[in-house]
C-alpha cells in the first residue's frame, strides 16, 4: 500500500494521515490503541501522539523481524528515501528473490501504523523512530553501520579533510562541504571504491574485515599500525576522538555488497517436529493407538494428576495454611515445606499455587495474623465433574498474568519474588501462552514440536529489544518455555503435543486456532505484523472450557468403587476413587506413593486417626469388606482390632489435664517410663493421673509413648475429633493485568475515526469572514468572538437554511473548544444542533456561545 499520488505531496505525516480513508485510520487506532487514550481531538494531534518517544517504542516492539530489519534500512538511508533504494538497502547487490517478494508486505505494515508516511519515491521514517534506529555511538544499530561520512566528517578541520581527498585521488576543493561530499561519492561508486581498496595493504583489509558488519569503532594508539595509518590516511577510517576511529556508514555498504544487514530473514522460522516424533504411520512396538490417541491418553492422565494434586494442596491447608509474609506472598520456608507435602519441585508446587489463586481456590483469610487458606468457591469446586474442574483451571490459567516461572527470581530491587507475592504479573504472559499454543496446533495432531523452533519463531514475530524498551529481553522467551513446560503438567498437552482437549480450548468452534488458518498450516507473516492480539474475553475463555471439558470428558477414567488389600497392610487404589471412598480411606490410610495407582498404607496412627474420628472397629471391618476386591489380610484385622481394643483404654480429661485407666498396672508402667516426665504426672487415685501439661500436649506426649489415649469430656464422654475446615471470606480470582491499552472495539473504533475526522474539519475548514463591526474571526485557532445579537440571529439563520455553523464554546468547567454544529432548533436561551466534531445531537447555552462564523464550504 502506497500513498495516494497526487499533484502536491504530504509535508508533513498529519496531512499524509488526511489522505487515508476511514479504514485506514481504524487500522492504525487498532494496531496502536494507545493512540486513543484519550480520543484525539483532530488528525494533527493524533500525528503528533504517533510521533511520540513512548507510543513510537511500543510499536517498534510489535513488530516482526523484517519489518524491524525494514525500518533499520530505512534508519540507515537517506531522509527520505525512494523505494528502490531502500530495496537495494535489504538485497544487497546480488538481489534476493524472497526479500524482494516481502518488502512490500514489511512497508505496507510501518505505513499502516504511521511509521513511515510518503509516497514510494519518498519514503520517511517517522523522526522519533529514526533517532530510536539510527546508527550513533551511544546507541548502536542492530544493522552494525556506524555514521555517514557527512556526519564523521563533522569536526573534523577544512585542512585535513583536505589532505584526506588528495590522498585519496580526489581533486582538491577549498569548500569542506563539496570536499566531504565527494569522499561520500568515491565510497559509494562501486568502481572506483574497488579500485581503491585493490591497492590497500593486505593488513589494511583485515581490518576492514574486523570492522564492516559491526562495531564500526576501533580504537588506536598515538602512532598507528602503518596498515591503520593507510586506511586513515585515505579516509576508511574517520577519527570520532583521540584514540578511536570509525569505518564510514558508505565505505561500510560497498565491503558489504550494498547489504545493510548481515543476515535478512523475510520469512519465519518453521516450527519443526521434535526429533523424538515417530513419523506418520508408525508405532511403536506392538501399540495399536495412534499417535493422537496416545497423546491424548497422556495428556488426561496428567490432567487426572492436576486435579489430584489440587485437592492434596486444599486438604494440607484445610486447617489454615502458611502465614503470609508481611511484604505478601509465601516464604521460602513454607514453599519448600509445600514442597514436600505434595512431593514436588519447588518451581513445580509454585505453579500449583498460583494455578489455585488464579482459579480463586486458594487466597489470604484477610484477619489480622493472615494466612492462606481454601475459599469457599472450593467447596463447590470438588462437586463438579473432573472435566469441568479441570476446564476450570486450564481457562484461569490460560487468562492468568501471574507467571510462576518468575517464583525465587529478583525484581529490579534485588528484593525474590516469593510465590503468591505481589510482583509477579506480566501483562503478556497470556497472549504468549495463546500463540505458544496456537504455534503446536499448526502441526498435525499427535506431533510434538521442537522447543527451539518454537522460540525461535516467537523471536522471530517479536524480536527482543529490551535496551529500547527498559524490559528484560528474554522475557517473552521465558514466558514460552514456562508455557511449554506448564502445558504439559497441566494436561493440556500430552507427551509435548496439544491434545485434543487442548485444541478445543482455544478453538471452541473447531475453526481457526487464533491467527492460524487451520491445523497443519502456518500463519501467513502479514497475520502477526502490527498491534497487540486481543486478549480473550471471559465469555471465549469460558466457551473454549466447555468445549475442552467436553472433548477431555471421554479420555478421563471412571471413579472407581473399590481398592486391593495386599498382606503388607497397604491397599491399593487402580484408579481414581468415588469421593466418599477416598476421603473415608484417606482418614484410615496414609497415601504412600501417586500414579497410574495410588497406594495406601494403614498404620497404627492412621487406623487410631480414623478411631479418633467417630468409627469404631466393626465400622471400619465392614467399610474394608465393602470395597476391596480382595479379602481383607488378617494382619490388618489384627492391627484395627489391637487398636480398637487400645483405644480408649486411658482417658484425658481437663484438669490442668488427667488420665484416668481402670488398670492400675497400665498406670504405674506410664508413672516408670522416663518419656513420662516432662509431662509432670502425678498419682491422685489407683486409676487416675494428674499432669501439669495441658489436655493436647498430654496426648501428644502419650501416644509418642506407644499409647493410644482417648480424649474426654466434662462429662467423661469420648471426644470425637475432626478437622476443623478454615476457610477465607468469598474472594474473586486475581484480575489480570493488561499490558498495555486494550484493542479497541470495532464500535469504538468507528466512533473514534468520525469523532477525529470532524474536529479535524473544525480545524483545518475555511471559514468565511463577516464583515466589521459584526464579528471578529481570530487567527491562529482561537476563539471566534461575536456580539449576543450577532450570534443569536446567525444561530437562528442557520437553523432555517441547514447550514452549519464554526462556533467558540465554553462549558461549566470553563473549557474552551471549537465545534461544528448544525443548528436544528433554538428556543429558550438553547440551541439543539449537530455537532459534526462529537457526532451526536447536543443543546448548547447561547450565553456560553463566544461567537459563530459561517463555513465556505458546508461540511453536512
Amino acid at each position: 500500500m502506497s500513498e495516494p499520488s497526487g499533484a502536491t505531496p504530504p509535508r508533513t505525516l498529519a496531512e499524509a494521515l488526511r489522505t487515508r480513508d476511514n479504514d485506514a485510520l481504524a487500522a492504525l487506532l487498532r494496531a496502536r490503541p494507545d493512540l486513543l487514550s484519550p480520543v484525539p481531538n483532530d488528525l494533527g494531534q493524533l500525528a503528533t501522539r504517533a510521533g511520540t518517544r513512548a507510543s513510537v517504542v511500543r510499536a517498534l516492539e510489535r513488530l516482526d523481524r523484517f519489518t524491524l530489519q525494514t525500518a533499520e534500512a530505512l534508519a540507515a538511508s537517506a531522509d527520505p528515501a525512494a523505494y528502490d533504494a531502500l530495496r537495494a538497502l535489504m538485497t544487497g547487490d546480488e538481489g534476493d528473490p524472497r526479500v524482494e517478494a516481502a518488502l512490500p508486505r514489511a512497508v505496507a505494515a510501518l505505513r499502516e501504523q504511521a511509521l513511515i508516511w510518503g509516497a514510494d519515491d519518498r519514503l520517511r521514517l517517522v523522526r522519533t523512530a529514526r533517532e530510536i534506529l539510527a546508527p550513533s555511538p551511544s546507541h548502536p544499530s542492530p544493522t552494525g553501520l556506524g555514521p555517514t561520512v557527512a556526519e564523521a566528517t563533522a569536526g573534523m578541520s577544512p585542512g585535513r579533510i583536505q589532505e584526506i581527498i588528495t590522498t585519496a585521488g580526489l581533486p582538491s576543493t577549498h569548500d569542506p562541504v563539496s570536499a566531504v561530499a565527494a569522499l561520500a561519492a568515491l565510497f559509494t561508486d562501486r568502481t572506483r571504491m574497488a579500485a581503491l581498496l585493490d591497492t590497500a595493504p593486505p593488513e589494511a583489509l583485515s581490518v576492514l574485515d574486523r570492522l564492516v558488519w559491526g562495531p564500526p569503532y576501533g580504537e588506536i594508539t598515538s602512532k598507528p599500525a602503518p596498515p591503520v595509518q593507510w586506511l586513515r590516511d585515505h579516509g576508511l577510517l574517520l577519527p570520532t576522538s583521540t584514540r578511536t576511529v570509525v569505518l564510514p556508514r558508505e565505505a561500510a555498504l560497498h565491503l558489504r555488497g550494498g547489504r545493510a544487514h548481515r543476515h535478512t530473514e523475510p520469512e519465519p522460522p518453521e516450527i519443526l517436529p521434535h526429533p523424538s516424533t515417530p513419523a506418520a504411520g508408525s508405532t511403536a512396538g506392538s501399540a495399536a493407538l495412534s499417535r493422537p490417541q496416545v497423546v491424548d491418553s497422556a495428556a488426561a492422565a496428567q490432567a487426572f494428576t492436576a486435579l489430584a494434586t489440587i485437592e492434596e494442596l486444599a486438604k494440607e491447608w484445610n486447617e489454615g495454611g502458611p502465614n503470609v509474609l508481611r511484604a505478601g506472598g509465601l516464604s521460602v520456608r513454607d514453599l519448600k515445606r509445600t514442597a514436600t507435602a505434595l512431593d514436588a519441585t519447588e518451581p513445580v508446587t509454585a505453579f500449583w499455587l498460583e494455578l489455585a489463586f488464579a482459579a480463586g481456590l486458594l487466597a489470604a483469610d484477610g484477619e489480622a495474623d493472615e494466612r492462606y487458606a481454601p475459599t469457599p468457591a472450593y467447596d463447590q469446586w470438588p462437586d463438579l465433574p473432573p472435566s469441568e474442574r479441570w476446564a476450570r483451571l486450564a481457562t484461569a490459567w490460560l487468562g492468568a498474568t501471574r507467571t510462576a516461572g518468575l517464583v525465587g527470581g529478583q525484581d529490579s530491587k534485588g528484593r525474590t519474588l516469593a510465590a503468591l507475592g505481589p510482583d509477579l504479573d506480566r501483562g503478556a504472559a497470556p497472549e504468549v501462552r495463546r500463540h505458544v499454543l496456537d504455534l503446536l496446533a499448526s502441526l498435525p495432531e499427535g506431533t510434538a514440536p521442537d522447543p527451539e523452533s518454537v522460540l525461535a519463531r516467537l523471536r522471530w514475530e517479536r524480536p527482543p529489544r529490551g535496551a529500547v524498551a527498559g524490559r528484560p529481553e528474554d522475557l517473552r522467551a521465558r514466558i514460552a518455555a514456562w508455557t511449554l513446560n506448564e502445558a504439559e503438567l497441566l494436561g493440556v498437552t500430552g507427551r509435548g503435543a496439544l491434545s485434543s482437549h487442548g485444541r478445543a480450548l482455544i478453538a471452541p468452534d473447531g475453526g481457526a486456532t487464533g491467527a492460524l488458518s487451520k491445523p497443519g498450516s502456518f500463519p501467513k507473516p502479514a497475520s502477526r505484523v502490527g498491534g497487540p492480539v486481543p486478549a480473550a474475553t471471559g465469555a471465549e475463555l469460558s466457551a473454549g472450557g466447555l468445549h475442552a471439558a467436553r472433548a477431555l470428558a471421554p479420555h478421563l477414567p471412571e471413579p472407581l468403587d473399590h481398592v486391593l488389600l495386599q498382606a503388607d497392610l497397604t491397599a491399593v487404589a487402580p484408579g481414581p476413587l468415588l469421593r466418599p471412598l477416598a476421603e473415608t480411606l484417606a482418614v484410615l490410610a496414609d497415601v504412600e506413593s501417586r500414579g497410574g495407582a495410588t497406594v495406601y498404607r494403614f498404620t497404627p496412627a492412621s487406623v487410631r486417626r480414623a478411631l479418633d474420628a467417630g468409627q469404631s472397629a466393626s465400622d471400619l471391618h465392614a467399610f474394608l469388606t465393602a470395597h476391596s476386591r480382595t479379602p481383607v489380610p488378617q494382619p490388618l484385622s489384627y492391627l484395627i482390632d489391637d487398636m480398637a481394643r487400645r483405644h480408649g483404654h486411658l482417658r484425658v480429661g481437663a484438669a490442668s489435664a488427667y488420665v484416668r485407666c481402670d488398670d492400675e498396672a497400665v498406670l504405674d508402667e506410664i508413672l516408670a517410663d522416663r518419656r513420662s516426665q516432662g509431662l509432670r504426672l502425678r498419682r491422685l487415685a489407683p486409676t487416675v493421673l494428674a499432669a501439669q501439661a495441658d489436655p493436647t500436649t498430654l496426648l501428644d506426649g502419650l501416644r509418642s509413648m506407644g499409647l493410644a489415649p482417648a480424649a474426654e469430656s466434662a462429662e467423661g464422654d469420648v471426644l470425637i475429633t475432626r478437622a476443623h475446615a478454615h476457610r477465607t471470606p468469598p474472594r474473586t480470582p486475581p484480575a489480570p493485568v493488561p499490558d498495555g491499552p486494550p484493542v479497541p472495539a470495532p464500535t469504538l473504533l468507528g466512533a473514534a475515526v468520525r469523532a477525529i475526522r470532524a474536529g479535524d474539519q473544525a480545524a483545518t475548514v475555511v471559514r468565511k469572514t463577516l464583515p466589521e463591526p459584526a464579528a471578529t474571526v481570530p487567527a491562529g485557532g482561537d476563539l471566534p468572538r461575536t456580539t449576543s445579537a450577532e450570534t443569536l440571529a446567525t444561530v437562528q439563520a442557520a437553523a432555517l437554511t441547514g447550514s452549519a455553523l464554526w462556533i467558540g464554546y465554553v462549558n461549566a468547567e470553563g473549557a474552551a473548544s471549537q465545534r461544528v454544529i448544525a443548528p436544528v432548533r433554538v428556543e429558550g436561551g438553547f440551541v439543539t444542533a449537530y455537532d459534526h466534531t462529537a457526532d451526536e445531537v447536543r443543546t448548547y447555552p447561547l450565553h456560553r456561545i463566544t461567537g459563530v462564523a459561517e463555513l465556505a464550504d458546508d461540511p453536512a
